[in-house]
């Protein structure tokens, strides 16, 4: 038995020994190499990357607004502005008067090249008067139209530059 089992012992730890060098004689994986600190990978640009500036018509509620827009790597953030907002006028002889309208609307969403995106439109307003308003937007050769999907339903074409 003895002699039956040396060799095959041997035999086993040789083979063992084979399979390890040939698997240390394989070629390195290649190391991916981490980002060195401090260094900005850049986003990727949009199409419609830059700023966008023009004013809507007056809609239903008779009111333009002024649209100033910035777009970078696709990420919409901007403001629109009703250049005919007014502050409530006191009348002594009458109750008070109501509170004024939303004059500066913040502007929110992701830009997409083709087809029709959603923005968030969110009204700068005083105490809990929440109002916010979706828009839709698409490009049109080199206008990026504006809509109002409620309320005035303006409609604005905005110019890069």
């Amino acid at each position: 038995m003895k002699k039956l089992l040396m060799p095959t012992l041997a035999l086993g730890f040789t083979a063992a020994f084979f399979s390890v060098a040939v698997a240390q004689t394989r070629a390195p994986a290649p190391s991916a190499s981490p980002p060195q600190p401090g260094t900005i990978t850049p986003a990727p640009a949009s199409p419609l990357d830059g700023q966008w500036r023009g004013t809507s018509d007056g809609g239903s509620c008779n009111a333009p607004l002024d649209y100033l827009l910035t777009i970078e790597a696709g990420i919409v953030d901007g403001s629109a502005y009703d250049t005919t907002a007014r502050g409530p006028v006191p009348n002594p002889k009458k109750s008070a008067p109501p509170p004024p309208g939303p004059g500066l609307w913040q502007i929110h969403g992701l830009a997409r090249a083709t087809g029709t995106f959603k923005l968030i439109s969110v009204a700068s307003v005083k105490g809990t008067d929440q109002r916010r308003a979706q828009l839709s937007a698409r490009s049109e050769g080199g206008v990026l139209v504006v809509s109002e999907t409620s309320g005035c339903r303006r409609t604005a074409r905005l110019v890069k530059g």
